[in-house]
């Protein structure tokens, strides 16, 4: 094991846990240089399989061969069938709850038939997670009511055809295979996969954890970053490169943030981003948006990299995925997020599997109880009034 990066020092405290080391992770990595990989390939290798395939990857530490291939996708079918109780109970939902609540219900609601066994309930969830996440499009946004599933199709395919999207694009599909790849895991200490494992360390179940996890992935400095990657495209209105360079220019006088640059890890372009400017150029070159999104590729960095304290001017996943989406045909942003749980709900499960059932010998990580330590409060922040 590699050596712990440094000593923890006063300096250190209240900065998120940020660097830390606590634990390791055997799903995915994510390289300053090369990006994520999955249990140790690159994740550009792995956007041209099936879902079903990366998500054994993750489950298993291995590609599938043929023949397990086709058992386990067999298996994510037999298990896929959602009640009708929980479709009852989505619908019941008022719809100015936001969709990520509307997520963290139905995941709950899901795990009212939980079998307390992680694995079990792990894999009961991802094939289940499909005709939940459709269903609340479909109830929310008033598209009707939910379609039947028809799991043998496959995973991502029985999901764009439960989801019935309205004047979608004939590459709707081709978009969201892509994007459930990218976003199925995250390295171990992203804050929606900590919260989750942090959670079933006290041996809650994998419903209530992945709940807190979405919980987690629901807020502004996470999952919603791709939300405001699209409003920051759909606010520069035009690709013209003077018009471009302008805006930036005056954000940055302002102060203000350049949305979908920079990673915390990454010091190069995120892969994930190049496969999705990829299919940009290949699908959507006519849209707008699109082509807002690949002039700031080619813009932004160079402007970006001449400022000292920025350690990464580079494209991030969210860069390009909002725009993505919207092109394809989901219009309304505030769905995103869940798309990306949707996805990410994979690789959560995968680690809280690991932590509960392998890690240490089999028995399992325990209860995260981190350390802070007591200070006297500052003068200042006992004053009333």
């Amino acid at each position: 094991m590699a050596k712990l990066p440094f000593t923890v020092e006063e300096k250190h405290l209240n900065t998120g846990l940020r660097g830390f080391p606590v634990g390791t992770v055997w799903t995915s990595k994510v390289d300053p240089q090369k990006g994520v990989s999955y249990v140790g390939y690159p994740i550009q290798e792995l956007v041209e399989l099936s879902s079903e395939e990366v998500i054994y990857l993750l489950l298993y530490k291995k590609l599938p061969s043929e023949e397990e291939k086709a058992s386990f996708s067999q298996e994510l079918v037999e298990r896929s069938k959602v009640s009708e109780e929980v479709l009852d109970l989505l619908s019941a939902l008022p719809a100015r709850a936001h969709p990520m609540t509307w997520l963290q219900c139905g995941i709950q609601y899901l795990g009212i038939d939980r079998c307390e066994d992680y694995l079990e309930d792990g894999l009961n969830l991802i094939s289940r997670i499909s005709e939940v996440v459709a269903a609340i499009f479909r109830l929310r946004a008033g598209w009707g009511d939910p379609i039947p599933s028809k799991p043998d199709l496959g995973y991502v395919e029985n999901f764009v055809h439960m989801l019935g999207v309205p004047q979608s694009h004939p590459h709707l599909m081709d978009v969201l295979k892509a994007f459930h790849i990218l976003h199925l895991d995250h390295g171990g200490g992203n804050l929606s996969t900590f919260t989750g494992k942090a959670v079933a360390s006290g041996l809650a179940d994998m419903y209530t954890s992945l709940s807190a996890a979405m919980g987690g992935l629901s807020g502004p400095r996470h999952g919603r970053a791709n939300q405001d990657c699209l409003r920051f495209v759909q606010e520069i209105g035009s690709p013209e490169e003077g018009h471009i360079r302008s805006v930036i220019e005056r954000k940055l006088a302002n102060k203000e943030l350049i949305y979908g640059f920079g990673h915390a890890v990454l010091r190069a372009e995120d892969p994930r981003a190049a496969v999705q400017y990829e299919l940009a150029e290949r699908y959507f070159a006519d849209d707008r948006n699109v082509q807002i999104v690949l002039q700031l590729r080619r813009i932004v960095p160079s402007i970006l990299g001449k400022i000292e304290k920025i350690a990464n001017p580079y494209p991030n996943v969210d860069a390009v995925s909002g725009s993505l989406l919207h092109a394809a045909g989901l219009r309304d942003p505030e769905y995103y997020t869940v798309l990306f749980g949707w996805s990410r709900v994979v690789g959560i499960v995968a680690q809280i599997i690991d932590e509960r059932l392998y890690f240490r010998g089999g028995k399992g990580v325990p209860i995260y109880r981190c350390l802070y330590l007591a200070e006297n409060q500052p003068e200042r922040h006992l004053e009333r009034g």
